[in-house]
């Protein structure tokens, strides 16, 4: 019997590779790569029976977001190239799509993909302003900044709707605690009337995130944040209402946003940024193949000088997570980023941001709260939340 040809299967059907993965209309990623936890492992393949226009690739994925009621609110992290010990996030996912993000890894604990799963499935943790504020009552608690809306945006679309962050805000203001910001939304407008007065107090900070200045490139990595001459606008509306803001340039492509490093610095110091700071590309776990398929989805022409050039800034591999390094990486091309960075701050005479920023905000005035909610199902006997005996 002739041996059965190797393009097809089983049933002698042929096996075409699949078709290279076209970009999604208002998405970062293009796929929902499988994340690192499932078990089994699926393969595309194209069979021949599905036509192009069938094929759903052109339907829109809905936006989805379901209620969580958290256990806990506060995070604590002991990281030391990170300026904030604790942090605080309304949403799981994030509908930016920005296809950097280096959260997205963490929608596979939840049995998720970080992928197309990340941006348009969604969790609301509707009990935060509550659990902050038994946490911020608990005699135990000793007050240092909480940083808001780190690991995704605290203003994304759907807080619009759903007022998390600001109801955090309320509660922050309320025991005059300090809390810092950084967002890519012109969302953060909205809550002017709380943070310009605890910025009056020391007790307010801001970080806008502007990765490039081409609203073409933008509307690719980062699909459903504010348009970059937009963020420009937002941190001036708030550093003419008094809030301190830094911008943050993260992160630096090669040859995408990194030959844009100076126009965006200079032209966040117009707006009126007094401190910058900024990140390299990092692509842990499955940051990287969906990067990676982003690149050849959006610029298949330079996507090997891409990769080939953060090997180079990550000692020869595509991601290290060592902390003296993952920020701002290693060798003579982030040593040029740095000189370039350096150079551009003290020039046009804005801060270079350093680990100190956080420690400058005044946490002298800090007050517990009088009036703390019960834990979600259970009935209490006095203000703050524990059982009584009898």
């Amino acid at each position: 019997m002739a041996d059965r040809d190797s393009d097809k299967d089983f049933e002698g059907q042929v096996m075409l590779p699949p078709k290279p993965l076209a970009p999604r209309k208002g998405r970062g990623a293009v796929s929902n790569v499988q994340g690192r936890y499932e078990v089994n492992a699926r393969e595309d393949f194209d069979d021949g029976w599905v036509h192009d226009e069938e094929d759903g690739e052109g339907k829109p994925f809905k936006t989805q977001v379901t209620d969580e009621y958290a256990k806990t609110i506060l995070s604590r992290n002991a990281s030391p190239d990170i300026p904030f010990n604790v942090s605080l996030n309304p949403y799981r996912g994030c509908e930016h799509g920005c296809i950097y993000c280096f959260a997205r890894p963490t929608h596979s604990y939840l049995g998720l993909s970080p992928g197309l799963d990340f941006e348009t499935r969604l969790f609301a943790k509707v009990n935060a302003p509550e659990l902050l504020r038994r946490e911020l009552a608990r005699p135990s608690y000793v007050p240092e900044s909480i940083a808001l809306g780190v690991n995704t945006d605290a203003y994304q679309p759907c807080e619009r709707q759903l007022g998390l962050t600001r109801r955090v805000l309320e509660v922050l203001q309320e025991c005059e605690h300090p809390v810092g910001l950084i967002t890519k939304s012109s969302l953060i407008e909205r809550d002017i009337d709380i943070l310009a007065p605890m910025a009056a107090k020391r007790q307010a900070i801001a970080s806008i995130t502007i990765t490039t200045l081409d609203p073409e490139i933008s509307r690719t990595l980062e699909p459903r944040a504010a348009a970059p001459a937009r963020r420009l606008r937002t941190i001036r509306t708030l550093t003419e209402a008094g809030i301190p803001v830094c911008v943050s340039v993260a992160p630096i492509i090669p040859f995408v946003t990194e030959p844009e490093l100076e126009k965006v610095l200079e032209a966040a110091r117009d707006a009126g940024a007094i401190g910058a700071h900024y990140v390299v590309l990092r692509l842990p776990w499955e940051v990287n193949p969906l990067f990676q398929e982003w690149l050849q989805a959006h610029f298949p022409d330079r996507a090997q000088r891409v990769m080939n050039r953060v090997r180079e800034m990550r000692g020869g591999k595509e991601y290290d997570s060592d902390f003296s390094k993952r920020m701002h990486g290693e060798g003579v091309w982030a040593d040029l980023i740095r000189q370039r960075f350096t150079k551009t701050v003290k020039k046009l005479g804005i801060a270079g941001v350093n680990q100190q920023r956080f420690e400058k905000l005044d946490f002298s005035r800090f007050k517990r709260p009088q009036v703390v909610p019960p834990a979600a199902g259970k009935q209490t006997g006095n203000a703050t939340g524990q059982l009584d005996l009898f």
